[in-house]
């Protein structure tokens, strides 16, 4: 794949975490729906949109035939991270579960190092790094926040899982870059099944306000819709090590969105996580932006 190429599928992946920075806004927004009732609802959207698509580009059921192997992969990955995040936040204070889960963009670098072809330079990890400190700065509120005990080991533990499905998930995504972006509309159509027979198994249902389903509805194309498609292209055929440390501006600019419309407040805290997380970003990229041009043939 040629650089540019390459360029342009990360710029798209890095659509999903501006998307992903909505998520807090929106979820506010639908809060008092059950989580599995809000994962089926949002996921049943995405498919819905997906499956439109589908249908105006004539390409019918044909992306949806794929190996079974895709199939795991993306819709373990899908599900299984809302599903860990779930039962984290279930099992131990949010503020510690929510640091724990977002391991997962570092994590990403990291794990990127293990594909053919990829290199692990000093600049990626510590790119990752700096935006993690940035992450634990906002989810901690400058680490006041912050108290682990051993009582939820087992929210710790969910939260852990989480962090590395979705970390494994991506990475291992790169190879089946010939799996076709559309695709991910059957894949968001068996995680809003399962999100139902979650739901119904663990949870009373709830009936949603027209505030409520006009959330759902922005989660379903936005930050848990449209976010996942281009995450996956981005995933398969882009920097994996930019955006996993790229990725931690989505909490930040989530904090941001939150100041603006008055649901948190500006504090020191944020700006130092501002300074830390784009920092890092910058750094990780470093290879994208200050690349070499080839040195000009001599006659």
């Amino acid at each position: 794949m040629s650089d540019d190429r390459r360029v342009r599928a990360t710029l798209i992946g890095f659509v999903a975490v501006l998307l992903w920075a909505l998520l807090a806004l929106f979820t506010t927004w639908s809060r008092g729906i059950p989580p599995f009732q809000l994962l089926a609802m949002t996921f049943a959207v995405a498919a819905l949109v997906g499956a439109g698509w589908l249908a105006a580009t004539g390409q019918g059921l044909k992306p949806l035939r794929q190996p079974l192997a895709a199939w795991a992969l993306s819709v373990g990955g899908l599900f299984g991270y809302h599903f860990f995040y779930f039962v984290a936040l279930g099992n131990a204070p949010a503020v510690d579960a929510s640091l724990i889960a977002y391991l997962w963009p570092l994590l990403i670098v990291v794990f990127s190092a293990l594909l053919p072809g990829e290199r692990l330079r000093w600049f990626h990890l510590a790119g990752g790094v700096m935006g993690l400190a940035g992450a634990a700065l906002l989810v901690t509120r400058g680490g006041r926040s912050l108290g682990f005990d051993a009582a939820y080991s087992l929210g710790y533990l969910a939260a852990v899982a989480c962090a590395l499905t979705w970390s494994a998930y991506s990475v291992a995504n790169r190879r089946f870059g010939k799996v076709p972006t559309e695709a991910v509309t059957g894949f968001c159509t068996a995680v809003a099944l399962l999100g139902l027979v979650s739901h119904l198994a663990l949870e009373e249902t709830v009936a949603p306000t027209a505030g409520q389903w006009i959330a759902a509805g922005l989660l379903g194309l936005g930050p848990v819709g449209a976010a996942f498609f281009v995450w996956d292209h981005g995933t398969k055929h882009g920097n994996l090590q930019v955006l996993g440390a790229s990725a931690y501006a989505a909490p930040l600019l989530s904090t941001l969105i939150l100041v603006a419309v008055g649901e948190a407040e500006a504090s020191w805290a944020v700006g130092l996580a501002c300074l830390l997380i784009v920092g890092g970003a910058v750094l990780a990229s470093r290879d994208l932006l200050f690349r070499r041009q080839p040195a000009p043939r001599r006659a």
